[in-house]
């Protein structure tokens, strides 16, 4: 069965960017498709940065993005 992956972005106290969809492919553990999830939420926020820069708003900070799983997180960080 296909996961449903959602993220969201906020600037400020409003919400500019979000989504919630099926995953493309079929998951084989909660960690994979929780670390797809975070992924594309990755894939999102470079592009909104990129979008913010080009209007002269370039973000200094680093963007934090929130995930939930123990598992996808040591992945992320030792992808290897």
């Amino acid at each position: 069965m296909k996961s449903t992956l959602g993220y969201i972005f906020s600037l400020g106290s409003g919400i500019f960017s979000w989504a919630s969809k099926k995953q493309a492919i079929v998951a084989q553990s909660s960690a994979e498709a929780e670390y797809i999830a975070a992924a594309a939420a990755s894939n999102q926020a470079t592009w909104l940065r990129r979008i913010l820069e080009d209007m002269g708003e370039k973000q200094e900070e680093p963007t934090t993005i929130y995930c939930d799983n123990k598992s996808a997180i040591a992945i992320s960080k030792n992808s290897v």
